[in-house]
């Protein structure tokens, strides 16, 4: 450790320097055996016992960068265009938006990763799709977002969606978000385009809200949502994004977006934010989603079986 207190750490060819690392980032829950607070350093440490679990769901990817500087009762930064000052070995892509372009930073190995560690860039999303083909998706997503604190109407909307899924004869892996609710992700094989697969979640979310009408719901706003928890499929369409699996929300105690694996649905401790930075890589380890996201699927025959059901 330097003299003004930065860090120098060797992440595969490159070097990085983490300035401030004892700077405190996240206040901790006061959660037994937890520490009570977050250092940058302590996130470093994370992300680089992490990013071999990670990095899969990062490669390739434009993304959004969510930024602390000085917590999450500081501002916080949703930054999309990569600043001139980052190193020229980060990887960028430029995408077509409204009116212009954007310049995106994508993550493809460990140096990056914590590079965006020491610009206080931990909470990370993605993009559905990937540099090569950014208009065509190859990730699905239904947020599960209950009304209030409550699980047990996630845990409840889980296990239906993951019936209807299995009915449809589609893969799906499900993730705490590390806030509320959950993330169910369905792995596409890419050759449709969003309009498409959005058409297609919206249709999924809609036939099980009609089901249970009294449970779930699409109301997109707050106030028609009746005390329902809301079947969202807002973020598949191009330029949206969603959390990155393995990526620290910025809440007290470090909650981590965690992936795993259906059969611990069932897990009465299980909840929005099980996982932290001082467990998470110990679930990641368990490899939670084995197999799921290399079996990606067409959304023609699932389309057609889904007509079917709706008759």
């Amino acid at each position: 450790m330097s003299e003004d207190g930065a860090r120098t750490i060797r992440a595969g060819r490159r070097t990085v320097e983490i300035h401030r690392p004892g700077k405190v980032l996240l206040p901790g829950d006061g959660g037994a055996g937890r520490p009570r607070e977050y250092t940058k350093g302590d996130l470093v440490d994370y992300y680089r016992a992490v990013a071999p679990f990670m990095l899969p769901h990062l490669r390739g990817r434009p993304l959004m960068l969510e930024r602390y500087p000085d917590g999450p009762d500081g501002p916080r930064f949703m930054q999309k265009n990569t600043p001139d000052h980052y190193p020229e070995w980060i990887t960028r892509v430029e995408v077509a938006k409204e009116g212009g372009t954007v310049c995106h930073t994508v993550c493809d190995d460990q140096a990056t990763l914590l590079y965006l560690v020491d610009q206080a860039a931990f909470t990370l999303h993605r993009w559905l799709s990937r540099t090569t083909a950014v208009d065509r998706p190859d990730r699905l997503v239904f947020d599960l977002d209950p009304p209030g604190d409550d699980f047990a109407p996630v845990r409840e909307a889980a296990f239906l969606l993951a019936e209807l899924l299995d009915e449809l004869r589609l893969p799906s892996a499900p993730m705490t978000t590390g806030s509320r609710g959950l993330h169910v992700v369905v792995p596409l094989n890419g050759r449709q385009d969003f309009d498409e697969m959005r058409e297609f979640a919206h249709d999924v979310a809609g036939f099980l809200a009609a089901a249970h009408p009294g449970r779930l719901t699409t109301a997109a706003r707050k106030k028609d949502r009746g005390g329902r928890l809301y079947l969202d499929v807002q973020r598949n369409a191009y330029a949206q994004t969603a959390v990155v699996p393995f990526t620290v929300r910025a809440r007290p105690g470090a909650p981590v977006a965690a992936p795993f694996a259906w059969s611990q649905l069932d897990d009465p401790e299980l909840h929005a934010r099980r996982w932290t930075v001082a467990d998470a890589v110990e679930q990641a380890r368990t490899d939670p989603w084995a197999g799921i996201m290399s079996r990606p699927r067409a959304l023609g025959p699932a389309r057609r079986r889904l007509n079917a059901l709706r008759g």
